[in-house]
């Protein structure tokens, strides 16, 4: 018995090919789910911030409320959404956005707080409005800032997106619950490696992204 065991393939590459459009059609949808919450909280994260950065009593709760997001067990939050919501993308989503804003959030306004003050001063003697200043000095000087939360967000989305599976959607997590569930190693092994190398993929994607945005720097740097 030790010996069959011990002969059994740790992936079945047989089973890999044969489920090729599967494996597409699943990352494909995990990319969907992550794509969509990040860029929902993205849209609802830098306005907040921005609000947060302008009136700094409201940074407080505001954080507070979304630290208590954070902090709630992914798969415990989807369970208390789905009385609410049913099964589906909306439940998943609704969980997968929560757990970015606090990341957003406190990126966003770091970034904008850590403009030197000299240099607002001298968009204002140029007669810069406020408004001015924060859309041609603030924010893009603070995009190093929001594109590191970007990718603190997208990455932490990648790996709870798995968690969905639990509730019928999952991405590559779907086969690693099948896997899990069958006790057969292949299907796990994909979802896991391809989740990881997602994530990887991103964050690689988004450094570059940050990088072509600010080209000043890349020119401080060298």
């Amino acid at each position: 018995m030790t010996a069959v065991l011990a002969a059994e393939p740790l992936i079945r590459w047989r089973w890999v090919f044969d489920h090729l459009d599967d494996i597409g059609a699943k990352f494909v949808e995990h990319l969907w789910l992550t794509v969509l919450a990040v860029a929902i909280g993205f849209a609802i994260s830098l306005p907040v911030a921005v609000f947060a950065y302008r009136h700094r009593r409201v940074y407080a709760p505001v954080t507070f409320v979304a630290g208590l997001l954070y902090t709630i067990p992914s798969l415990a939050l989807f369970v208390l959404l789905i009385p609410l919501t049913d099964l589906g993308t909306r439940t998943a989503e609704i969980g997968l956005v929560s757990y970015t804003l606090l990341i957003l959030i406190r990126n966003t306004v770091a970034g904008l707080r850590g403009v030197p003050e000299d240099v607002k001063e001298a968009a204002r003697g140029m007669g810069h409005t406020d408004r001015q200043i924060l859309w041609k000095v603030e924010l893009p000087m603070a995009v190093p800032a929001v594109m590191a939360g970007v990718r603190v967000a997208t990455v932490t989305t990648i790996g709870l997106v798995t968690v969905t599976a639990l509730i019928g959607m999952g991405g590559l997590g779907r086969f690693i619950l099948l896997g899990l569930q069958e006790f057969f190693p292949t299907p796990t092994i994909v979802g896991a490696t391809l989740s990881v190398a997602f994530a990887l993929l991103a964050d690689g994607l988004l450094l570059g992204v940050e990088r072509s945005l600010t080209p000043w720097a890349r020119g401080r740097t060298a």
